[in-house]
């Protein structure tokens, strides 16, 4: 990732707002960007995947057999799970359609050329 192109999201936590870490971002070239207090979107989005990854791959033997032994056990386990949840998952308020599939209807359906005047 080049500067500039990466963004730190947080909440408005006082570890995230603290001088230090905004200056080390500036030092990598990392854009901050921090939710409003009180915003409900702060850490909605994170924790929903947090739980669902909790879930759907470390609670379950879905992506791997038996107990966690390594690390490489659940980096194994989780890289599965990310390419099932972008890749194959069915998502109901998408029509069915994998998240993959929805994004290339949209962008086909954005990139078709006009039907010509009759």
């Amino acid at each position: 990732v080049s500067p500039g192109n990466l963004i730190h999201h947080s909440d408005a936590g006082s570890q995230y707002t603290a001088i230090r870490l905004t200056e080390h971002l500036a030092l990598e070239g990392i854009a901050p960007s921090i939710g409003t207090v009180g915003d409900a979107y702060d850490n909605a989005l994170m924790e929903t995947i947090n739980g669902l990854y909790k879930t759907e791959c470390i609670r379950t033997t879905v992506f791997h057999s038996g107990p966690f032994r390594t690390l490489a056990d659940v980096e194994f386990a989780t890289a599965g799970w990310v390419d099932w949840y972008n890749n194959r998952r069915l998502h109901g308020t998408l029509g069915m359609l994998t998240p993959v599939e929805s994004e290339t209807l949209h962008y086909e359906a954005l990139s078709r050329e006009p039907e010509p005047a009759k």
